[in-house]
């Protein structure tokens, strides 16, 4: 990691620890303080949550290496794609990925290309290699750490549609997204029976795969 994103990194985990400390001590104005975070940390992103589909069964049953080939080889399919799109990797763990991006045309967009792009890459494998993403997809204002993580009610929305709630080749979005997503064209969201915690509701993006 370069020196300067070390200090950067660390500068902005030593201040939240600091106004932490001092919104737990007795009397502390709790409200003055959470103000102080959101100005310094609020931001407006888009966050991406990706999950691979039927994982743990495959663990179970080809091993651990197969687990790391399926990782290794996913990441060369999906992370060009983010990187096209203008998506900023935060944080891999295990076979899922965190990334967030300026704009919802441009998490959507790269949504689908991963999609279509483990498609083509899924042509030629057997079953037990085929790679299968799960999207999930969030809006809003939330608070953004150095370029290590994201905290707020769209991440967790995001986090629970994309490891818990979509199946393969699902791309899953907030209430949120929809809002942002309604002048994009060619679009099309079909509204899940159960929304997410931090979400008012949720859809399934239907696109060409």
């Amino acid at each position: 990691m370069p020196f300067l994103t070390q200090v950067a990194a660390g500068a902005s985990h030593d201040r939240l620890e600091k106004l932490m400390k001092q919104r737990v001590q007795p009397g502390a104005n709790k409200d003055a303080i959470d103000r102080r975070i959101w100005d310094l940390f609020g931001e407006e992103w888009a966050v991406m949550f990706t999950d691979l589909s039927g994982f743990s069964r495959k663990v179970a049953e080809f091993g651990i290496i197969h687990f790391l080939q399926i990782i290794f080889e996913s990441e060369q399919v999906f992370v060009p794609c983010i990187d096209r799109h203008d998506g900023i990797l935060l944080k891999r763990e295990g076979d899922s990925m965190l990334v967030i991006f300026r704009s919802v045309a441009r998490a959507i967009e790269c949504a689908m290309e991963m999609q279509r792009a483990a498609k083509a890459y899924n042509a030629d494998k057997c079953a037990a290699e085929k790679v299968l993403l799960c999207v999930g997809l969030g809006f809003g204002r939330m608070l953004r750490i150095g370029d290590h993580d994201v905290f707020g009610a769209e991440v967790n929305a995001a986090s629970k549609l994309g490891e818990d709630t979509a199946k393969a080749w699902d791309i899953l979005a907030t209430e949120s997204v929809k809002t942002a997503a309604q002048d994009l064209p060619g679009l099309s969201f079909e509204a899940l029976p159960e929304a997410p915690p931090g979400a008012k509701a949720a859809y399934r993006i239907t696109y060409q795969l």
